[in-house]
């Protein structure tokens, strides 16, 4: 399988009150075609800027990031992106919302309505198209929004914890659903999260990053059958998995409070 999407040696330092702070160690990561990896790793190590980073919303102090062997750094329109709020337009209808990238992209207004309509029916959303978004269940927002993301029509999916704020009944529905679209789909997706049973529960990999400033300590991947099941949350190779990858959190938070107290 191809590699998709390639990071080499990317780190980002910033300038504050006079002095450099590294916010992310240089950081390679190399992640085939179709691929689900999520990231895990304590508050602050950099997981969101390499994501703002690989979306060229802001440059690398170093190192090269390639989709399909293009370089991309400082080019936007290259990923799908959603952050965990869902930043859907509170002005245009569901509708509207979830064709806005299509409109962004040049695809004329009906033929992103007839592309639109269907997968609202067979996602969820059927009936919401004429819906505002201050109608809507946070659950529903982030399926509109996800879509949206998706009808960006771009191979690689950035998502950065969108399911954070979500009641833990609503987290696992939107789990599943996800899936559903990832394999319907067949994108290559990145997925940010604090949260250690979401990350095993959805990924292929999963790279655990260190804290600040952040670098990849080590990447684990998932073997466990697709399609994903509920019951596995509780099978002993997913319990297994979770108090290791805690371990390794542990160890990285641990490090943190001992940096703030020296410091």
């Amino acid at each position: 399988m191809s590699i998709k999407i390639e990071i080499s040696g990317v780190s980002k330092m910033f300038r504050k009150g006079g002095k450099d702070i590294t916010a992310m160690q240089e950081t390679n990561l190399a992640i085939e075609e179709g691929r689900f990896v999520s990231i895990i790793g304590p508050s602050g190590c950099g997981k969101s800027t390499l994501f703002n980073i690989i979306a060229g919303l802001i440059p690398p102090s170093t190192g090269r990031v390639l989709a399909d062997g293009e370089n991309i750094i400082g080019k936007t329109g290259h990923v799908g992106y959603m952050l965990q709020k869902d930043m859907l337009l509170p002005w245009r209808t569901i509708l509207d919302n979830i064709i806005l990238g299509m409109e962004i992209r040049g695809v004329p207004r009906k033929q992103a309505v007839e592309r639109a309509l269907p997968l609202m029916e067979k996602y969820g959303l059927k009936g919401f198209d004429k819906h505002y978004p201050a109608e809507l269940s946070g659950g529903m927002k982030q399926r509109a929004a996800l879509l949206r993301t998706l009808m960006y029509d771009r191979d690689i999916i950035l998502l950065d914890e969108p399911f954070g704020a979500l009641d833990a009944q609503t987290r696992i529905t939107m789990q599943n659903w996800l899936l559903q679209l990832w394999s319907d789909f067949g994108k290559t997706v990145l997925f940010v999260t604090h949260d250690i049973d979401e990350a095993i529960y959805l990924s292929d990999d999963i790279y655990v990053f260190t804290a600040r400033p952040g670098r990849i300590k080590t990447k684990v991947s998932v073997n466990m059958e697709r399609p994903r099941k509920q019951e596995d949350l509780t099978s002993e190779a997913f319990m297994e998995l979770k108090h290791y990858l805690m371990g390794l959190l542990s160890e990285e938070q641990q490090a943190a409070q001992s940096a703030e107290m020296i410091s």
